[in-house]
C-alpha cells in the first residue's frame, strides 16, 4: 500500500517541520494575526460528500477493465482524490467541503488497462480526470464534469515500475505513476539519478511532471523535465499515442511535444522513457548577498550568458531576502550569514542568492570558481557554504509550513512568470503592485525569487501572505490571483513557467497562444478525444 498524503494539507500526518518558536510574532507585526492556532481541519470523517452518481453499469464495465478491488467508492478514496494542493483547494478540503469528488476511483495496473478504463468511461459517459501525486497547484486534478453527471478519478498509483535501465545510454524506462523519489532509489545502484527536484519531489509523478511541463531546482542546471522525456506512451480514448525512443528525429513535428504539457486533456501518459545522469560526488551549495534584487538579477544575467551559470540558482528580491533571515531566528546559519553580510552593507536590505553546483569535484571546482570570480565586486558578500547548506537541508519544506499559517489564518500560496531579462524587472514590480494592490484591505508582503536561468530570461516566482479575509477567504485569492494574471498578460510573459495551467490559469491561454493557437489544441483534443471525456475544464477556456 502508497503511503497517503493527509487530505486537507502536504505530506503524511504528523510529519514535517513546524513553524519556529519565533514566528507567532513575526505573523502579528507584519501581518496583523496573532500567530495563535485559529482554524484547524475538520477530521476525514467529517469531511460532506454527495452520494456517488455511478451508474452500475459503469462500474460493472470498470470493474471489468481493472478488477472489483480496483473500483472504490468508499468516502475516503474519493476525499483523497478530490483536489490538488493550492490554497482554494486547502479552503475547502479543511472547511469539510468536497461536493466535486470524484465518483468513483478507478486504479489500472497497465497501458492496457487504463486503456480498458477510458473505452469504459466513454461508452458509459464519465469524465476522465487522471491523478497522479496530486500535487497541482492549479486546479489540474479537481474534477470537473463537464457535460457528464459522472467523474472518475483515474488513480496512476500501480503504476509505479521501472521497466528498465539502459546505463550505457543513460535512459531510463518507467510507469507514469513512478514518484520521483522512487525512480532515484532505483537507479542508485547503477550510480545514475534523475536529477529532476521540483519543491513536490517528495510526491510527484514522472507523468504528473511530463504532463505539466515540470521545472525541477536544478533546472538551469539539468533542464526542465521536458527536455529529460526521449519517447513516452499515451493511453487516449481514440487509442494509443507512442513515440519513438531516438535521441533526436527530424521526421516532422515532435508528437511527443504535443503530449508533454497537455495536462490530462487528452489521454493518460502511461510510460516514459527519460535520460538519467550520473549521481554526484561532490554537491557544493553556498550563498552571497547582493545590495539589490536588480544587481543580483544583472549578475546571474551574465553568468548564464557567458555558460557560468551554477546547475540551482535562486535569487530572493529584498521582501523576500528580510523574510527568510527573520525566520531563519539567531541560531540559523542563514541568519548569522545574514546579520554578518547586512553590517557589511550597512543594514540595507540585500537580495540573497543560493547557488549550488553538483558533479565531480574537478569540474564542480572549476565551474564554481569561474562564477565566483564573475560574482565578486560591485558590493556583493559572500555568505559561504553554511548558509547554502541550509537552504539545501530545507529545500522542500515550504508547503509543510503552510499548512501551519493555514492554521493560524494566513493567507499563504504563491505564482510564478517568465519573461526576457529586459522586460524583467518590469514585470517584478507590475506583479507586486498589482497582488498588493488587489491585497489592500489586508496588507501582504510579496517576496519574489528569481528561479530558474536561460540565456534569454529568468523566471520569477511570488509568495503571498495576508492575513485571511474572514468572511471570504476565497474569493480574497480570486481577485488577488485575477489581478496578478492580468498584470502578467499586460506584460507579454507567459501565465505559467511550471506550474502548468489547469482550472486556475485558462483564462488567460488565449492571451499567451491566440484565436488560432487555441482551435489547433481544440482540433488535437477532438481527435485525441472525441467523447470529451478526458480533465473537463482543464487547460482549454
Amino acid at each position: 500500500m502508497r503511503r497517503e498524503q493527509k487530505f486537507w494539507g502536504w505530506g503524511e500526518p504528523g510529519a514535517g517541520p513546524e513553524l519556529p518558536d519565533h514566528a507567532p510574532a513575526l505573523l502579528r507585526e507584519r501581518l496583523g494575526v496573532s500567530g495563535a492556532v485559529v482554524a484547524e481541519p475538520v477530521g476525514l470523517a467529517d469531511v460532506r460528500l454527495p452520494p456517488s452518481a455511478a451508474t452500475a453499469e459503469l462500474r460493472s464495465g470498470l470493474e471489468r477493465a481493472v478488477g472489483a478491488d480496483h473500483v472504490r467508492d468508499d468516502h475516503d478514496a474519493r476525499v483523497l482524490r478530490a483536489a490538488g494542493k493550492s490554497y482554494l483547494d486547502l479552503l475547502a478540503l479543511r472547511a469539510g467541503e468536497c461536493a466535486a469528488a470524484p465518483d468513483l476511483v478507478v486504479a489500472p495496473g497497465d497501458h492496457a488497462e487504463v486503456q480498458a478504463v477510458l473505452h469504459a468511461c466513454a461508452e458509459g459517459g464519465a469524465a476522465v480526470i487522471p491523478f497522479g501525486g496530486g500535487t497541482s497547484v492549479v486546479g489540474g486534478v479537481a474534477p470537473e464534469r463537464g457535460r457528464w453527471d459522472v467523474a472518475v478519478s483515474l488513480d496512476l498509483g500501480r503504476l509505479d515500475a521501472v521497466l528498465g535501465v539502459d546505463v550505457r545510454s543513460r535512459t531510463a524506462r518507467g510507469q507514469a505513476g513512478l514518484r520521483l523519489p522512487e525512480l532515484d532509489h532505483a537507479l542508485a545502484p547503477h550510480g545514475l539519478r534523475l536529477g529532476h527536484a521540483p519543491q513536490s519531489y517528495e510526491w510527484a509523478t514522472v507523468g504528473g511532471c511530463a504532463a505539466t511541463r515540470s521545472a525541477g531546482q536544478a533546472s538551469t542546471g539539468f533542464g526542465r523535465f521536458d527536455e529529460l522525456v526521449v519517447a513516452l506512451r499515451c493511453a487516449t480514448p481514440a487509442g494509443e499515442l507512442a513515440t519513438l525512443g531516438a535521441p533526436a528525429s527530424a521526421a516532422g513535428p515532435d508528437l511527443c511535444e504535443l503530449m508533454l504539457g497537455s495536462e490530462g486533456t487528452l489521454g493518460a501518459i502511461t510510460e516514459l522513457t527519460l535520460r538519467v545522469r550520473p549521481v554526484p560526488a561532490e554537491q557544493r551549495y553556498e550563498a552571497w548577498l547582493f545590495p539589490s534584487f536588480e544587481a543580483g538579477c544583472e549578475a546571474l544575467r551574465a553568468l548564464v550568458q557567458a555558460e557560468l551559470a551554477p546547475d540551482v540558482a535562486r535569487l530572493s528580491d529584498e521582501e523576500e531576502t528580510r523574510t527568510t533571515l527573520v525566520l531563519a531566528g539567531e541560531g540559523g546559519a542563514v541568519r548569522r550569514a545574514g546579520g554578518a553580510a547586512l553590517r557589511a552593507l550597512g543594514y540595507r536590505p540585500g537580495a540573497l542568492l543560493i547557488a549550488g553546483w553538483e558533479g565531480e569535484p574537478d569540474d564542480v571546482g572549476r565551474r564554481r570558481g569561474a562564477a565566483a570570480r564573475r560574482l565578486r565586486g560591485g558590493g556583493v558578500v559572500p555568505l559561504g557554504r553554511g548558509a547554502g547548506e541550509s537552504w539545501r537541508a530545507a529545500r522542500f519544506t515550504g508547503p509543510h509550513l503552510r499548512d501551519a499559517l493555514l492554521d493560524r489564518g494566513v493567507l499563504a500560496e504563491t505564482l510564478e512568470t517568465a519573461t526576457g531579462w529586459s522586460g524583467l524587472p518590469a514585470l517584478h514590480r507590475a506583479v507586486r503592485d498589482a497582488v498588493a494592490g488587489a491585497l489592500a484591505a489586508t496588507p501582504p508582503v510579496v517576496g519574489c525569487h528569481v528561479s530558474h536561468l536561460y540565456p534569454d530570461g529568468a523566471s520569477l516566482y511570488f509568495t503571498v501572505l495576508a492575513r485571511q479575509d474572514a468572511d471570504d477567504p476565497a474569493g480574497q485569492w480570486r481577485a488577488a490571483k485575477r489581478a496578478a494574471g492580468d498584470a502578467v498578460t499586460a506584460a507579454g510573459a507567459t501565465i505559467t513557467h511550471h506550474h502548468g495551467v489547469g482550472r486556475d490559469h485558462r483564462t488567460w491561454l488565449e492571451a499567451e497562444h491566440g484565436r488560432l493557437g487555441l482551435e489547433v489544441l481544440r482540433a488535437l483534443k477532438q481527435r485525441c478525444d472525441p467523447a470529451g471525456i478526458m480533465n473537463p475544464g482543464k487547460l482549454l477556456p
